[in-house]
């Protein structure tokens, strides 16, 4: 087969493989019938089947783009896949504190909720591998979690790396929450009604946070919610070996990401980067996680969430076994996605309600 042929059959096979991902489960559940990905007894879901097989066709699971390129397409993928939030969410960007000058934050707020008064609030890290995401790549995840919870969600715009190695990033987010809790920027925040969350690399960052809490002694948030975060960089759990080459999130691009944060010679067990090793988990506030089973992350979550149990942390984990890396991300195409933000926002709700 000449060259331009094959290029001709790739082309027919990516138009087919988005024409899957757009089709309703039920036809694409009948498509895939006998012949979905099983990992640990775990089968994926029909839609992320499509989509993982989308993506695999798209790019190969060990070819690394430029930074450049990569932003730019996790930044294209959420236009095209991520359902925005409703029209009554007001939203608003603004300055807060960083570690090395002021960050962009947008603060979404639902209908009838007061934007800078003290209301029940989440302060959100968006994912990215620390390398590339940012508030427009998780502008509907957090006005729907801002619209479905009844409550202002206040999405952070950290230092990405490389150009900003390690602790940047943690630096930042902690500069924020102090600045936040101390009343020291134009929001009003009680911690009591603080709710610090993240997905990803943002549930990384979320974790270090509550690890700096502890050891800076400042008051703890009401709650943190965890979405597939990594928090072992030791990269050695069965989840990461059983999907090393889920097309989602394949090792080589998780090793990409963490060798692009992390400087060279940093000991990668320090709680700051792995905050599984934290020291401070039994003072840490009640928690949600979620994750996915044909995530490699599906393991970080389970130890995490077995980690803060036995150190006496109230902790729900919310498993979606069928679900991939990003799916909260994806909802116009997985339906589960938008299962999981509703029973996130439920979860949030249930917090201040029972207080």
């Amino acid at each position: 087969m000449v060259k331009s042929e094959v290029g001709v059959v790739s082309k027919v096979k990516q138009i087919w493989g988005l024409v899957k991902v757009l089709l309703p489960e039920a036809v694409v559940r009948w498509l895939y019938a006998g012949r979905r990905t099983e990992v640990a007894g775990r089968v994926i879901d029909p839609k992320a089947q499509a989509v993982s097989d989308l993506v695999a066709l798209m790019r190969a699971s060990d070819d690394m783009p430029t930074v450049e390129e990569s932003r730019a397409q996790l930044l294209a993928m959420a236009r095209k896949l991520e359902q925005p939030a409703s029209e009554s969410v007001g939203t608003r960007d603004i300055m807060l504190p960083g570690a090395d000058g002021e960050r962009r934050a947008r603060v979404y707020t639902p209908s009838g909720l007061a934007d800078t008064g003290s209301v029940p609030t989440l302060f959100y890290l968006h994912g990215g591998g620390w390398v590339q995401g940012a508030i427009e790549s998780h502008d509907g995840l957090c006005g729907r979690l801002a619209d479905l919870a009844g409550m202002r969600v206040v999405s952070y715009d950290y230092r990405l790396a490389p150009e900003h190695p390690w602790p940047a990033a943690v630096d930042d987010v902690l500069a924020c929450y102090t600045a936040l809790v101390r009343g020291e920027t134009e929001l009003a925040v009680d911690p009591a009604q603080l709710v610090v969350g993240g997905d990803s690399a943002g549930g990384n960052l979320t974790a270090v946070l509550m690890h700096d809490i502890a050891v800076q002694s400042l008051p703890m948030p009401k709650a943190q919610v965890l979405i597939y975060p990594a928090v072992d960089a030791r990269l050695s759990s069965q989840s990461m070996q059983d999907l090393s080459d889920q097309p989602l999130l394949p090792a080589a691009r998780i090793a990409w990401y963490l060798n692009l944060y992390i400087p060279k010679g940093q000991d990668r067990l320090d709680p700051r980067v792995s905050a599984l090793m934290s020291d401070r988990l039994g003072q840490q506030s009640q928690a949600l996680i979620v994750v996915g089973g044909h995530d490699p992350l599906w393991d970080d979550a389970h130890a995490y969430c077995d980690a803060l149990q036995a150190a006496g942390v109230a902790t729900t984990l919310l498993p979606f076994p069928g679900q991939i890396h990003a799916f909260l991300s994806l909802t116009k195409v997985i339906p589960q996605g938008n299962e999981a933000i509703e029973k996130t926002a439920r979860w949030l709700r249930d917090v201040f309600e029972g207080s």
